[in-house]
């Protein structure tokens, strides 16, 4: 057997990604710096041949993998269960705002558990939905077949290990990725999938 490849990208840079101003699921688009780094990555991801490009709706992860798949002469699918976290009543304020108002929250929030901001989703959830979406595009590719969904930070790592198998928590262990990183996996003669780098 062939192996099968995806590589998961999390996307360009946003002014609220700079202003440490939490994003969740509001849409905002990727800033001067966010575009560049989609120029940058897209050749990279473009020559290990892609036949598919599926991308989080939100703005940010549209641009880049618009980017991208232009790049790999692709069209992209749009798909909102590779969105981020839905982050309730936190959406929208800077660190430093939700620090002033609630130290033990921010606190919570830093070491990234999130399942009691009010109004959130619950990490469980977020990896279920991403986990479905990551094993639909498996599913599409062919012996051999590279695949790229482009999503963001937290919901690659709560996805990631539950894709894989590993226990949730898992995700905690996992450096932040950085704008446009990326995260390689390999199909095994197995039929199980592995984890060939991270945050490249």
């Amino acid at each position: 057997m062939t192996a099968r490849r995806i590589v998961l990208v999390r996307h360009g840079r946003t002014a609220w990604n700079a202003e440490r101003r939490i994003q969740g699921q509001l849409d905002v688009e990727l800033d001067a710096t966010g575009l560049e780094q989609a120029r940058v990555v897209a050749p990279l991801i473009a020559a290990l041949d892609p036949v598919l490009v599926w991308s989080s709706d939100l703005a940010r992860a549209r641009q880049t993998a618009d980017t991208i798949a232009k790049e790999a002469g692709l069209v992209p699918t749009y798909d909102e269960r590779l969105r981020e976290f839905r982050l309730g009543e936190y959406q929208g304020m800077t660190h430093a705002e939700l620090d002033a108002r609630d130290p033990a929250a921010f606190d919570l929030f830093q070491r990234g558990e999130w399942d009691s901001i009010p109004g959130a989703e619950t990490t469980r959830e977020v990896a279920e939905r991403f986990t479905a979406a990551v094993t639909d595009l498996a599913a599409a590719l062919g012996p051999g077949e590279t695949g790229v969904a482009v999503s963001h930070g937290a919901a690659t790592r709560s996805g990631l290990v539950t894709f894989l198998g590993w226990p949730l928590e898992l995700a905690h262990d996992l450096r932040a990725l950085g704008n446009c990183a990326r995260v390689v996996l390999e199909e095994r003669s197995t039929g199980q999938w592995a984890l060939a780098s991270y945050n490249g």
